[in-house]
């Protein structure tokens, strides 16, 4: 089910130019409407259901329906995201609760490094790739 916005719970994200699901949107499918100060899934037939826009809004404000495999039906699923984790709960149609926490960084925030470790390693050009047959065990590199 595509995401959609709950008009009474947005704030545009404090009237900047952009809010912070436009930013994150792999789709670039929300938008701002600047004459409301709200924002909107423009084409929710296009949308990932990637849940990047629900768990970014500061307000709680996007919501996705949950399919059945994920989140019974008549239930709710509602993120809250930290710094290092996002806690979803879940409120069952009998009003039972779950919640899970997952966390989100694996490194101390701003500390993960640009190069991903590979910052000593050789590059695509580098002459140690020209072993790439042999070092994978194949008699050749494929070719058209």
């Amino acid at each position: 089910m595509p995401s959609f916005v709950i008009p009474s719970k947005c704030d545009g994200c404090k009237a900047l130019d952009k809010t912070a699901c436009q930013y994150i949107c792999p789709n670039d499918l929300m938008v701002l409407d600047k004459d409301k100060m709200k924002a909107y899934n423009r084409d929710p037939w296009q949308c990932w259901e990637c849940y990047n826009c629900v768990k970014i809004c500061p307000t709680q404000a996007v919501d996705v329906r949950g399919y059945a495999d994920f989140v019974p039906m008549g239930a709710s699923v509602v993120p809250l995201r930290s710094t290092d984790s996002i806690m979803w709960t879940i409120t069952f149609r009998n009003g039972s609760i779950k919640r899970f926490k997952f966390p989100t960084r694996t490194t101390p925030e701003g500390t993960a490094e640009p190069a991903g470790g590979w910052a000593n390693k050789p590059s695509l050009d580098s002459e140690a790739l020209f072993t790439e047959p042999e070092s994978l065990g194949l008699s050749a590199v494929w070719t058209k």
